[in-house]
């Protein structure tokens, strides 16, 4: 049997998660079974009793809210732990259109991707003002740049994985999971593909950024904690070199007012080409440290994913057992 769990990311979504609910298809074609599981990241307006009322199969409960980056972790380890095959990730205020769950699931079926992002079309969304459509057109192509992957809506939360994608993802920003995926998705060399979806009118305001400074703010961090993560030699290869070339302006100044017979003054032009050309090689020296800090980050990733996989997997085969001897 092949095993598609969507897992629903809650905080106080009592009034917009029916609706969204109601959208999700129970039948899809390509799965035996599909299972909708809800976690509440600390809401106070009794989600959790909707949510169960409405018949998901399964709800997390935070006791107090820990941000959406943790309940997507929660929601991986609960769908892994019921025997997902392939996880879908949607958000709870009917965002995303729930028809367009197949279009997600299809290079998943096909063997094109591992994971799947649906793709808003954020350069024209009408929704978003000409401020936000600009910062999402340079957010992502930032993220593009940083993962090696075209990607033309980074922080789009309509996304579907493999089992195996979804044990090999980890997620440490406090703050969303949608970059920071994307950017270790194409470190890791997965197969990654974006469709075009539909997009629902806006139930409420967004609760990830409550102003645009704050969004760019929050955005801008979890982009350079990301690259300097998963791509510490570039990132710091270039602002060093970046730093060297600044250095060198006022060392030229200095040289061409030196050798041009004016050798009293100009001391601070050679006092600034200093600083700046001995940081610069110092942080490059830091992209060398931190790409070998990097290498044993990779192979402590693969040991989680090795543990993560028995761990799980053997949680799922005893809950079957337990299952099967309960029917019996």
């Amino acid at each position: 049997m092949r095993k598609l769990v969507i897992q629903i990311p809650c905080l106080n979504e009592a009034e917009t998660l029916p609706g969204t609910l109601a959208e999700i298809p129970r039948e899809i074609e390509g799965f035996d079974e599909v299972e909708i599981i809800i976690v509440d990241d600390g809401s106070t307006d009794g989600t959790a009793a909707v949510a169960e009322s409405l018949g998901v199969a399964e709800v997390t409960r935070f006791v107090q809210n820990r941000g959406l980056a943790a309940a997507f972790r929660a929601g991986f380890e609960t769908a892994l732990r019921r025997g997902a095959d392939v996880i879908v990730n949607t958000d709870a205020d009917n965002q995303y259109q729930g028809a367009d769950i197949p279009k997600l699931l299809e290079p998943i079926l096909a063997g094109r991707a591992e994971i799947v992002v649906g793709d808003r079309g954020v350069a024209e969304l009408k929704a978003f003002s000409p401020i936000k459509r600009s910062l999402q057109r340079l957010g992502s192509w930032v993220i593009g740049r940083a993962s090696g992957i075209s990607t033309p809506d980074a922080t789009s939360g309509f996304r579907a994985f493999t089992r195996e994608a979804a044990l090999k993802t980890l997620v440490l920003s406090d703050y969303s999971y949608t970059l920071e995926t994307l950017i270790h998705a194409g470190v890791a060399r997965q197969a990654v593909e974006f469709v075009p979806i539909r997009v629902n009118p806006q139930t409420r305001p967004s609760r990830l950024m409550t102003n645009m400074s704050q969004y760019i703010a929050k955005s801008g961090v979890a982009i350079v904690r990301a690259y300097t993560s998963y791509q510490p030699i570039r990132f710091f290869t270039v602002t060093g070199i970046a730093l060297v070339v600044l250095g060198m302006i006022p060392g030229i100044r200095f040289l061409v007012f030196y050798l041009g017979g004016d050798r009293i003054g100009h001391i601070q032009s050679l006092i600034l080409a200093a600083i700046l050309t001995i940081v610069g090689f110092q942080v490059i020296l830091f992209g060398l440290v931190a790409d070998a800090i990097n290498r044993s980050r990779r192979m402590l990733e693969e040991l989680v994913y090795r543990v993560r996989k028995i761990e799980i997997d053997s949680e799922h085969s005893r809950t079957n057992n337990e299952s099967d001897e309960s029917r019996g």
